[in-house]
């Protein structure tokens, strides 16, 4: 073959990419290492989604199993504030209860019930027929309303679309009450706090819980912290014993001796 048709042939093939037969097969490394990224992509968001919706909370800190705390709650839907909830029974073995004055104890009995798992959704849990997420809100008994909905005729707030809030003060003094973001179920628990469920219009304030529910809530806190003080025994104070004189015995080492007459 001539040198100049050699070259011809050298050129053909260099501009065709490496000749047909590599043209005609398919890039398998490259697809595959596509479709593993695609792969480990997809998995990393199905963990992340899943630590997200299955967080662990830590048990650690307060309340600790065996402490008593109190908190007060009240729920104003479509500005009727509703009646205490119905207090726990006896049969229920949570930590979480109240007596139907609108104060709910807070008394971990175990590691899943203290520290950061002591949280609003576990007593929603326990009671039955109370309906609460970020969207929705329903007293026991009583129709879920759900954000966007409008307040049914004979309400205060009757025609108006209301949305579901949760506002908490952290104790009762406080004046300023702060909105909890999220899913309000992962609120965490402090003594003498003030919790207000609410379904309202967002032109309206929530308000705080009933007057009646936080007397009922300082009486309870004052009650838990003077039983938990601790007390001194008493002394009783006796007189002191009058001793009785007496004479100081002689030291045989120091009993004087007759002198020898002189002769």
């Amino acid at each position: 073959m001539a040198a100049d048709q050699t070259g011809k042939w050298v050129a053909r093939a260099a501009s065709t990419g490496g000749g047909r037969t590599y043209r005609g097969q398919a890039p398998v490394n490259w697809y595959a290492s596509l479709v593993l990224i695609v792969v480990i992509g997809l998995g990393l968001i199905a963990y992340s989604r899943y630590e997200l919706t299955h967080a662990t909370t830590s048990s650690a800190g307060p309340p600790t199993v065996g402490t008593v705390w109190h908190a007060a709650l009240g729920i104003d839907i479509c500005g009727t504030v509703e009646a205490n909830l119905p207090a726990t029974p006896s049969s229920s073995t949570g930590g979480f209860s109240t007596d139907g004055s609108g104060v709910v104890t807070v008394a971990p009995a175990t590691a899943s019930e203290a520290g950061g798992n002591a949280v609003l959704g576990k007593f929603v849990a326990n009671v039955h027929g109370l309906v609460l997420t970020s969207s929705s809100l329903g007293y026991p008994g009583k129709p879920t309303y759900t954000d966007g909905q409008t307040c049914p005729k004979g309400t205060p707030d009757a025609g108006k679309t209301g949305v579901v809030s949760v506002v908490q003060w952290p104790n009762f003094t406080a004046k300023q009450g702060s909105v909890v973001g999220g899913d309000p179920r992962k609120l965490r628990f402090g003594d003498g706090q003030m919790i207000t469920l609410a379904f309202l219009p967002t032109s309206v304030n929530v308000p705080k819980p009933p007057a009646t529910v936080i007397t009922a809530l300082i009486k309870a806190t004052e009650s838990s912290a003077s039983s938990t003080a601790t007390t001194l025994p008493a002394i009783t104070p006796t007189s002191t014993p009058t001793s009785t004189p007496t004479s100081t015995p002689t030291s045989k080492s120091t009993t004087a001796t007759t002198a020898a007459p002189k002769k």
